[in-house]
């Protein structure tokens, strides 16, 4: 068997270099542990950005696709797959809302929230053709296609890949004065993740999305929540937005969903507004195949029973006590998150978030860095307190120097 040494060799040869990865190969994991082609185990603190919620190899859902495989696997949406009806019902259910779009990514899912908020705002609300406006916030992160980075204000994500999509505005993050402002008569939809991921874990202020949910009622206009990350038990609650009783007009949904086995993402909402489209108007061939349905039908079922978002809850509170410590000691400089997600700024002095991360991965726990010295921690909801904490006790190790 080649090494991780080699592997990486052929990777970087032979594929573009768009990710910076740590340097470990990965080729088994179970639950919350990953294990490398020599043999070494680590602990894996990010889950996949959200997307490895259930641990990985969860068997409920290995033997939910496993199921499937012998079954069906892809008619196109040409045909109607007996997985189908379940899987949207059950999704909808869950969201308390009417109507199902599925699609497979999260980048699609927000695509395929742009379009639907601008047909709805020509068709219902009756913005004239071509005025239609959606207002998102600085430092956001949902997607890389070419739309989605249109609005993004990351210049590693949006820099030489112009020109840009128009009919978006761009304000502060949880500047309620600066989005009141923006929104006008032309404007269609807010689009907010309820914490933002990428930038940190950046949770708003309180009362912001509460606030939010009221000025969209008031100017009629959609509120589209992005909990392609925060959403499905992360943060305790099956959606973010719940912390503050907020329930959005659309849910944009991805990651966990697939439960890390398959990707699958979904655009959730009433028959007011996902009533808008016509057959031809939009589509996917692989959105809402049959195996996405049977893994995805399944997550809905883990995560109607409550028991993941209380273990998130539980877990998360014990997580934000034992980093706090670390803030009064001088080497973290804050802290921010709910649940089970933490964003962590660590004194620069100390490292950047990437050699940190580095640091990190030769004590066997394996995190990812973001801005500056900032690493995010995220690890599956099914982690066991002992590992947790054994996790925590490397982060200190490493502070320590």
């Amino acid at each position: 068997m080649a090494t991780s040494s080699e592997l990486i060799t052929t990777s970087d040869a032979y594929s573009a270099h768009n990710y910076h990865p740590l340097p470990v190969v990965v080729a088994s994991a179970d639950g919350a542990w990953m294990t490398d082609v020599e043999g070494r185990r680590y602990l894996d603190m990010l889950a996949g950005y959200s997307a490895l919620n259930f641990g990985h190899g969860h068997p409920r859902l290995v033997n939910a696709a496993k199921a499937q495989l012998d079954q069906v696997t892809l008619t196109s949406r040409a045909f109607h797959s007996d997985r189908f009806a379940g899987f949207c019902h059950s999704l909808a259910k869950l969201c308390g809302m009417e109507m199902v779009l599925p699609m497979n990514t999260g980048a699609e899912a927000v695509e395929t929230a742009v379009k639907t908020a601008r047909k709805w705002g020509y068709r219902v609300k009756g913005v004239p053709d071509g005025k239609a406006k959606i207002v998102v916030a600085e430092n956001n992160f949902h997607g890389r296609t070419t739309t989605v980075v249109s609005f993004s204000t990351d210049q590693d994500a949006r820099a030489d890949f112009g020109p840009y999509t128009p009919g978006f505005e761009i304000v502060p993050y949880g500047d309620l004065a600066a989005l009141e402002a923006a929104v006008d008569e032309h404007t269609v939809a807010v689009l907010l993740e309820p914490i933002q991921g990428e930038a940190g874990v950046l949770v708003p202020p309180a009362g912001y999305l509460s606030r939010v949910r009221e000025l969209t009622r008031e100017r009629n206009v959609l509120f589209m929540a992005d909990e392609i990350q925060s959403g499905l038990g992360r943060t305790g609650t099956t959606f973010a937005c719940e912390h503050e009783g907020v329930v959005p007009d659309v849910y944009l949904l991805g990651k966990a969903l697939g439960g890390g086995i398959v990707p699958v993402s979904a655009v959730v909402s009433t028959r007011e507004v996902l009533g808008v489209y016509h057959p031809g108007e939009h589509g996917s061939t692989f959105g809402g195949n049959p195996l996405a349905c049977a893994v995805a039908s399944e997550v809905v079922d883990m995560l109607a029973t409550g028991e993941f978002q209380q273990r998130a809850t539980e877990l998360g509170e014990h997580l934000h006590r034992e980093l706090a410590v670390l803030v009064g000691e001088g080497r973290v400089q804050a802290v921010r998150g709910r649940g089970l997600w933490a964003g962590i700024d660590i004194d620069p002095e100390l490292g950047t978030g990437r050699q940190i991360s580095e640091r990190l991965m030769e004590h066997g726990v394996l995190v990812k860095d973001t801005h500056g010295s900032t690493i995010r921690i995220a690890p599956p909801l099914v982690i066991g307190k002992e590992d947790l904490d054994w996790g925590l006790a490397q982060l200190r190790t490493v502070l320590a120097g």
